[in-house]
């Protein structure tokens, strides 16, 4: 039989817990927050793959923060002590064959590596990222913090690579060097390499991420550009928590109402001349048979 072991955090300490195979769709309810069994429960899913991991061990965390200058979150550091990254993925079937569509990527400790450029930009009179940071509105606005910059001001951490259509990311702003920084969000850079607020807290994030089901694109709903029109058939499986009322929601209605007035409108067939020539010698022959029966009076 088989055993894993699950950890969660009591009274500052790291407590284990041995589960056999039996216990083992509890545990991955609790990682996921239900989700495994929201989606094999809809319509069309298939393929819906959890991948178990092993907790980080607590001195891999330490030398993380020691080598980056950095404390993990509270939040964060309970996770990796329980599950050392996290990957579920799940698949719709379209024509009878499963098409990969959801994808829910956090990195592993080993795999928080910082923000940095591709070596196709590392030539002497290539532009780097912090060329960006004047460029840009780094200031914000009201409603919006102020958004990280590319140079040594700000420490960015890697959590998702998207599939390629951005990074998730985790934020240090306003650091001071040779200083540990404490203070960390969750922001999201698109391909175009603007940044995107998305949450205070990794908790809040992990619960957008399971929420979202992880459909592709599903970062730029949180973005005035939206998903791209490639994704917008994904709608087909909204978020658990969106609303389907298409006054309330901000992407496109949940159902397409064809209105055939204006679709066919250009369709529309004429009264054929037999009609009108058939109406006509109808009241003709009305006419001729008035002045008959005139006529016999």
């Amino acid at each position: 039989m088989r055993c894993i072991i699950k950890f969660s955090k009591r009274n500052n300490t790291v407590m284990g817990e041995v589960m056999n195979g039996d216990s083992m769709k509890g545990v991955v309810d609790l990682l996921t927050l239900g989700i495994t069994r929201i989606l094999e429960s809809r319509p069309g899913v298939t393929d819906v793959k959890f991948v178990e991991k092993e907790p980080a061990e607590r001195h891999v965390i330490l030398s993380w923060e020691l080598k980056h200058c950095c404390i993990l979150p509270e939040d964060l550091r309970d996770f990796y002590l329980t599950t050392d990254g996290f990957q579920l993925t799940w698949s719709a079937r379209f024509d009878g064959q499963p098409v990969p569509l959801g994808s829910m990527v956090i990195n592993s400790v080993c795999a928080l590596s910082p923000l940095c450029e591709s070596p196709l930009y590392s030539l002497p009179s290539a532009p780097t990222l912090a060329d960006l940071d004047s460029e840009s509105d780094s200031e914000g606005v009201e409603s919006q913090p102020v958004k990280p910059h590319f140079d040594s001001r700000s420490r960015i951490f890697e959590l998702d690579a998207c599939n390629g259509n951005g990074k998730v990311c985790l934020v240090y702003r306003n650091v001071k060097p040779r200083l540990v920084a404490q203070q960390c969000e969750v922001w999201f850079l698109d391909r175009a390499l603007y940044w995107h607020f998305l949450t205070e807290s990794f908790t809040a994030y992990y619960r957008l991420m399971v929420t979202h089901l992880g459909l592709p694109e599903w970062q730029y709903r949180f973005t005035k550009h939206g998903p791209s029109p490639q994704t917008k058939w994904s709608c087909l499986y909204r978020p658990i928590t969106s609303s389907c009322d298409p006054h309330t929601d901000q992407g496109e209605p949940f159902l397409n109402k064809l209105d055939p007035n204006r679709a066919f409108r250009g369709k529309a067939k004429l009264p054929t001349p037999k009609k009108k020539i058939a109406t006509q010698s109808t009241g003709a022959q009305r006419g001729r048979n008035v002045g008959a029966s005139a006529a016999r009076k």
